[in-house]
């Protein structure tokens, strides 16, 4: 059985990872304890972000938003406020997927439910799916493949960035 340290430090090696493959510079706080796990630098913006270990339950993924620390009381949660962080990604280890959550979307929530299928009733309105929130959807700049290449006899054709992945 995993400890609450070793996931979270699952969570951030897979978060980390997903976003350099996708050409995401990645930076880490030299100390622990802060609100924020690491920055990503994302287009012209560095985003202070959260990492979190979201297990799936049945069609759900939970990603918690929000500490826990022991303390002479016992355990204090405690929710990110605004200014403290500038989004959450959630590594899942059952789908094994990288999901990227800003902060202003879920503002205040203690947990952010990302469906994996339809919910039984059909309800759509208010349905967060995890597809939408996986770290190629939401963090892959628009048109990053498509880049005009030269044909044979000189017409210009559209081909794949080298490496795919790569958003700059």
């Amino acid at each position: 059985m995993l400890t609450t340290d070793q996931k979270g430090n699952i969570a951030e090696l897979a978060i980390a990872r997903e976003a350099i493959a996708l050409g995401i510079e990645v930076y880490r706080p030299v100390g622990e304890g802060g609100r924020y796990d690491m920055i990503l630098a994302l287009r012209e913006e560095l985003l202070r972000i959260q990492c979190k270990w979201s297990p799936r339950q049945g069609d759900v993924i939970i990603v918690r938003c929000y500490s826990c620390r022991r303390n002479r009381d016992g355990l204090v949660r405690r929710k990110y406020l605004p200014g403290e962080v500038d989004a959450f990604a959630a590594y899942c280890p059952q789908t094994e997927r990288c999901y990227f959550l800003p902060y202003s979307a879920f503002a205040g929530r203690s947990q952010v439910l990302l469906r994996l299928a339809p919910s039984k009733n059909n309800q759509a309105e208010g349905i967060n799916r995890a597809k939408d929130y996986e770290f190629a959807a939401t963090l892959a700049a628009p048109g990053a493949v498509a880049q005009l290449g030269e044909r044979r006899r000189g017409t210009p054709k559209v081909t794949g960035s080298s490496p795919v992945g790569s958003i700059f």
